[in-house]
């Protein structure tokens, strides 16, 4: 008889248990994953990065639901953290959904958006006869944060899939206007 190998999300769980508990929960208990297998590696990366800041600097932490929704991954969280280990696991997880809006879900490999009525990221192999979302050009992979207090401040980021990291990027070379 053929041994059965775990599922990578029953891997992923165990492996961080810190992160995913209570453990003895079955796959489809709220916080364990619920996406495709092309994104594996990126929740992999974002749960070594939300880790790390936890042990640093303290706190409590627990995936609450990691799903995809309109194309991309979402991660909730719930606990305590202090300010430092929160901006931590806050752009843990900002790094994971800007690397799920162009990976694959299904096979991991560069993807872009498509559309038949559902939003997908996938591959060309994996678009299936979906339409490609176009997007406007000098916006592919921008993020735009917009704060409000005594002045609005907007923060504009591109994901660059080849270092996983954001790089900034001048709001006004994207025509937006800072108030």
């Amino acid at each position: 008889m053929a041994r059965v190998l775990p599922d990578w999300r029953v891997e992923l769980v165990l492996t961080y248990p810190d992160l995913f508990h209570p453990v003895g929960h079955p796959p489809a208990a709220m916080g364990w994953p619920s996406v495709g297998d092309g994104w594996r590696d990126l929740l992999e990366r974002a749960c070594v990065r939300i880790r790390a800041a936890v042990r640093a600097e303290g706190g409590t932490f627990c995936a609450t639901q990691v799903k995809e929704k309109y194309a991309t991954l979402r991660f909730y969280w719930s606990g305590a953290l202090s300010p430092a280990a929160e901006a931590k696991v806050a752009e843990a997880i900002d790094l994971a959904e800007a690397r799920s809006a162009c990976t694959c879900e299904v096979c991991g490999e560069f993807g872009q958006l498509y559309d038949n009525g559902w939003l997908t990221t996938r591959c060309v192999t994996h678009a299936e006869g979906r339409r490609l979302v176009e997007v406007r050009a000098g916006f592919e992979n921008i993020y735009i944060d917009e704060r409000s207090g005594d002045r609005r401040e907007i923060r504009c980021r591109r994901y660059d899939r080849g270092t996983d990291s954001f790089v900034d990027v001048d709001p006004a070379t994207l025509g937006i206007e800072e108030a």
